[in-house]
């Protein structure tokens, strides 16, 4: 019987290549995990930018609720101390009593109507909020920032994403976000919705803009317009407005501040002939003596 055995070199080369070939599947296998792993951190990194910003509103809203109660408990206490004197004093009589009684069942109540509106309008901006953000891509959210202040929805959208430079006309790229901000107008018909321009202290050189007033306010009725004629948004419902150089949020003398300063807001909120009913339902007090009540501070319902 004979053998044939490889030479040396022969077989060191044939284990070479098949060790290649187990080498090459493994890489392919851990390329493919890898690829796998990193689009499930980008979907989470992107929860957790979301989960943030629900977090901030949440804990403003909070804030703003437990100011309000807190003074309609300092109304209550007030009243309750008003009624304790009219017990001790037995010359007010029992008419006195019985009306103050009246006007802390009214007061508490009323109390309880606030907070009831209040919690409906928090629910509402949050929903609004969330649906936005989820709507917006991560490159996006870069350029937008979205709060809910005392009720109030603000969304700040930055120059440079907005307008060409120099100029008050919307820039090509702004338009897919501008579409996702109506699509939210759109849906909230409750809503009044005020742009609101802002600059840096820069002065403006343009022969058709005298100064940075002028800027803002141009800049403002850009994003007005545009809103109503290509994105269907009631015309109604908007209003333009320029603060020029007077409401910055940062100091002026970086280029970093000069360039948060530079922003336009979309600030929507609910609609007066809403809040002046929620004043119209006020219970009313009564004038005599030290039995006067204070109506409730209504400020902050919205």
């Amino acid at each position: 019987m004979n053998f044939k055995i490889l030479s040396l070199p022969a077989a060191l080369m044939a284990l070479v290549l098949f060790a290649s070939s187990c080498g090459s599947k493994k890489y392919t296998l851990l390329q493919t995990r890898y690829g796998e792993l990193e689009t499930k951190y980008k979907d989470l990194d992107l929860k957790y930018l979301n989960s943030q910003h629900e977090l901030t509103n949440s804990t403003s809203r909070v804030k703003d609720l437990e100011e309000q109660i807190a003074q309609y408990r300092a109304n209550v206490e007030s009243l309750q101390a008003a009624l304790d004197k009219c017990l001790t004093n037995s010359g007010q009589g029992n008419a006195n009593i019985s009306k103050l009684v009246d006007e802390i069942n009214a007061s508490n109540k009323y109390i309880q109507h606030l907070v009831n509106t209040k919690n409906k309008s928090d629910s509402l901006n949050m929903v609004l909020t969330n649906n936005l953000t989820r709507s917006l891509s991560r490159e996006e959210m870069q350029d937008v920032d979205v709060q809910v202040l005392k009720g109030v929805v603000y969304i700040s959208l930055s120059d440079n994403m907005l307008y060409k430079s120099g100029s008050y006309e919307i820039s090509p790229q702004a338009g897919e976000t501008l579409s996702k901000i109506a699509k939210i107008i759109t849906d909230y018909k409750d809503y009044e919705v005020l742009i609101e321009g802002n600059t840096d202290n820069v002065p403006i050189s343009q022969k058709n803009i005298r100064n940075n007033w002028d800027l803002s306010a141009l800049r403002a009725s850009s994003v007005v317009q545009a809103l109503q004629n290509e994105y269907g948004v009631q015309p109604k419902r908007l209003t333009a407005g320029g603060r020029g150089e007077y409401n910055p949020i940062a100091s002026n003398d970086t280029e970093d501040g000069k360039t948060k300063n530079r922003r336009t807001q979309i600030i929507i909120t609910p609609k007066l002939d809403q809040f002046m009913e929620l004043i119209d339902k006020a219970p009313e007090s009564s004038q005599d003596g030290d039995t006067t009540m204070s109506e409730p501070d209504t400020t902050t319902t919205y």
